[in-house]
């Protein structure tokens, strides 16, 4: 089976994923959430994007804990998902959700001002 950049990083989303619910159980480790994942064309190097839910400090540890797994995700990764070289992975930190987050709440806020201006 050959893999294209697009279909190998569906895979490797969906085996993170499931080694965060089920195999990882470091305490640093909190509510993370694989948003998405970049393949090289070449295969050989792979960007996963996580998002943290928690405050500044807890989002730096947890992407500390991911970065120390590394070593064990990439080897689960290689007996998973049979390639002939697993990709060099690097975590990496997606704010969006927290950017959509914080904007929804700006726009309530207009909302509400502009509500009580009416009246």
């Amino acid at each position: 089976m050959s893999f294209r950049p697009e279909r190998l990083a569906e895979a490797i989303k969906k085996e993170v994923t499931d080694m965060l619910r089920e195999e990882l159980k470091d305490p640093r480790i909190g509510f993370v959430t694989i948003t998405s994942v970049e393949v090289s064309k070449d295969l050989r190097y792979a960007d996963i994007f996580a998002s943290v839910f928690g405050e500044p400090s807890e989002r730096k540890a947890t992407m500390d804990a991911l970065q120390k797994a590394k070593k064990f995700i990439r080897g689960e990764l290689g007996k998973r998902i049979r390639l002939r070289y697993t990709p060099e992975i690097s975590f990496k930190l997606d704010e969006s959700i927290e950017r959509g987050s914080r904007l929804l709440k700006l726009m309530e806020m207009v909302k509400e001002k502009g509500g009580a201006e009416d009246e």
